[in-house]
C-alpha cells in the first residue's frame, strides 16, 4: 500500500467546507439585520447545546477560559476560597482560578490521565469550595466518585472543554456536576471559527449570576447588580456552532471509528503504551495519546517523516513558571510528572483516513524502534 507522505496533526479544512454555504447563508441574516451581538442566534445556540448536553441551561460566553472563571464565581468561588484540580490540564483551569480571587490545590492524576478522587481526597480542606473534574482528552473525568468524596457543600465543577457529547455513567459531559464550563475554540470536537465559550448548569440562580457577569454584571442596559466583565458569545460564532452541533455526534463517531483503528493497528506494538475507553464510559477522542520513553528522538522522526504530532501537555501545572508559587517541588506529584515527559498526541481528526493511520503508524513505529531507549513508560 502506498500512503500519500505527510499527515496533519488536526485538518479544519474538512469540516469547514461540510458546513461553509449554511454558515455563509447564516452570517449573511445576521449581516442584513446588522444584529451582531447576542440576540436570537446567540439564544437559539444556547437552547440547543443545553439539550444537547442535558442541562437545562447554555450560556454563551467569550471564551473557554471566562467560561471557567464565570462558571466558578456564579458558583460561589471567590477570595479565601481553595479550588481543587489536576495537576495535568491545560494552564487555563488554573488561571481561571486565581482569576475568581481563589486558591489553587493540585491533585495527582490517574493512569489515564484523570483527576484522582483518592488524592483529591487527601486535599480536601474547611476551604475547599470547588473541585474541577477535567474532562482530558475527550474521556469524562470520574464525576460521581468526585461527588462522593467532596461531599455535597463543595461544588462540582466540569471542565469540559475537550470532551463535547462524551458521555460517562449515565451523564453527558456539561450535565454531571454541578456547573461545567467549556470551549468551542476551532480544535475542538464542537469549535467556532474563533474563541468561544460556555457554560452549562441545571440551577437557575446559577444561570442568572452567569448571565449578569458576562454582560458587565447585568441583563438589562445600564442596570448592574455585580462587578461583571465583557465576556458574550459572538453571535456570529453562535451560528456556526448551531450548525455545526448538527453534525457533532457523527464527527466524534469518525473520531471514534480512528481510535479504534489506531488500536487494531498497532495492537501488540512494543514500545507504545495505548490510551484506553474506560468502562461505563463514552470516549470522544479530542486527542489521541500514546506514551513512548524517548519522545525527542520519536518526535523528531515524525516531523521528519510529515507526521503532525503534540504534546498535551509538557509539564504539570506545578512545574509552570506561572505557578511556582504554589510551592511545590519536583516529585510531589508522582503520576503527572511521570507521564509528562512521554505522552504524545497523534493526528485526530473527523475525516482522517485508514491510510492516513497507517502512514502515522508505520512512522510512529519506525521511530520507536531506532530510537536509542525503546521501553514505553506505563
Amino acid at each position: 500500500m502506498t500512503a500519500t507522505r505527510g499527515v496533519p496533526f488536526v485538518d479544519l479544512g474538512i469540516q469547514t467546507r461540510i458546513v461553509a454555504a449554511e454558515v455563509r447563508e447564516r452570517w449573511d441574516a445576521i449581516v442584513d439585520r446588522t444584529a451582531f451581538v447576542l440576540g436570537p442566534d446567540v439564544e437559539r445556540f444556547e437552547r440547543e447545546f443545553a439539550a444537547y448536553s442535558g442541562s437545562r441551561h447554555a450560556v454563551g460566553v467569550g471564551n473557554g477560559t471566562d467560561a471557567l472563571e464565570l462558571a466558578m464565581r456564579a458558583g460561589g468561588v471567590g477570595p479565601g476560597a481553595e479550588v481543587i484540580l489536576p495537576a495535568n490540564t491545560f494552564i487555563a483551569t488554573a488561571e481561571a482560578v486565581e482569576r475568581a480571587g481563589a486558591t489553587v490545590v493540585l491533585a495527582d492524576c490517574d493512569d489515564d490521565y484523570l483527576i484522582d478522587p483518592d488524592r483529591v481526597a487527601e486535599r480536601v480542606t474547611s476551604r475547599t469550595r470547588a473541585v474541577v473534574g477535567v474532562h482530558l482528552y475527550g474521556q469524562m473525568a470520574p464525576i460521581a466518585r468526585l461527588r462522593d468524596v467532596v461531599g455535597p457543600d463543595v461544588l462540582v465543577l466540569e471542565d469540559a472543554a475537550q470532551s463535547q457529547g462524551a458521555a460517562r455513567d449515565g451523564s453527558r459531559s456539561g450535565s454531571a456536576g454541578d456547573i461545567a464550563a467549556t470551549s468551542f475554540y476551532p480544535g475542538k470536537n464542537l469549535g467556532a471559527f474563533g474563541d468561544a465559550g460556555a457554560v452549562l448548569t441545571s440551577d437557575d440562580e446559577v444561570e442568572r449570576r452567569v448571565r449578569q457577569l458576562r454582560n458587565h454584571g447585568g441583563v438589562a442596559k445600564y442596570e448592574h447588580e455585580l462587578v461583571g466583565t465583557n465576556s458574550r458569545l459572538d453571535t456570529l460564532q453562535a451560528a456556526v456552532l448551531s450548525v455545526k452541533l448538527r453534525y457533532l455526534d457523527g464527527w466524534n463517531a469518525e473520531r471514534q471509528a480512528a481510535a479504534a483503528r489506531y488500536a487494531e493497528i498497532m495492537d501488540g506494538v512494543d514500545g507504545v503504551d495505548l490510551p484506553r475507553q474506560l468502562p461505563g464510559a463514552s470516549h470522544v477522542w479530542h486527542l489521541y495519546v500514546v506514551r513512548v520513553a524517548d519522545r525527542a528522538s520519536v518526535s523528531a522522526a515524525l516531523a521528519e517523516a510529515g507526521i503532525g504530532h503534540g504534546i498535551h501537555y509538557p509539564a504539570p501545572i506545578h512545574l509552570l513558571e506561572a505557578f511556582r508559587h504554589l510551592g511545590h517541588d519536583a516529585g510531589e506529584l508522582p503520576v503527572a510528572e511521570g507521564q509528562a515527559p512521554h505522552i504524545l498526541s497523534l493526528p485526530m481528526f473527523p475525516g482522517i483516513t485508514a491510510d492516513q493511520q497507517e502512514h502515522v503508524v508505520e512512522a510512529l513505529v519506525h521511530a520507536v524502534r531506532r530510537a536509542p531507549v525503546r521501553t514505553a513508560i506505563g
